[in-house]
């Protein structure tokens, strides 16, 4: 954990502070496998999620189903599996989170 937030020091991603709570329960629940903070992995990343839904009251319920769901064709053809091995409760932490982001 330490060296991802260090890492996200040292490129200057701005991190809310429930980031750091949010990093270990992405890192248990394989998120990082396709995603990072600040670039683009497999999926998009999790600060541009944040950037294109800023301001749309609907978007945290959307992304959660997302997750929980699977899809393709909001970021591109590379599909998204389901996560319904996640919890709703980690989900709903992990949008939050990443909707937070600056």
């Amino acid at each position: 954990m330490k060296k991802i937030l260090l890492a996200a020091v040292v490129s200057g991603v701005m991190i809310a502070p429930a980031m750091a709570d949010i990093v270990p329960m992405a890192q248990k629940d394989g998120c990082f496998a396709c995603h990072s903070i600040d670039h683009k992995v497999v999926g998009p990343a999790w600060k541009d999620v944040a950037k294109k839904y800023k301001g749309d009251k609907s978007a945290e319920a959307k992304l959660i189903a997302k997750v929980k769901a699977g899809g393709v064709g909001v970021w591109g053809q590379v599909p998204m599996p389901p996560n319904s091995q996640v919890s709703d409760a980690d989900v709903k932490t992990l949008v939050k989170g990443i909707l937070a982001l600056k």
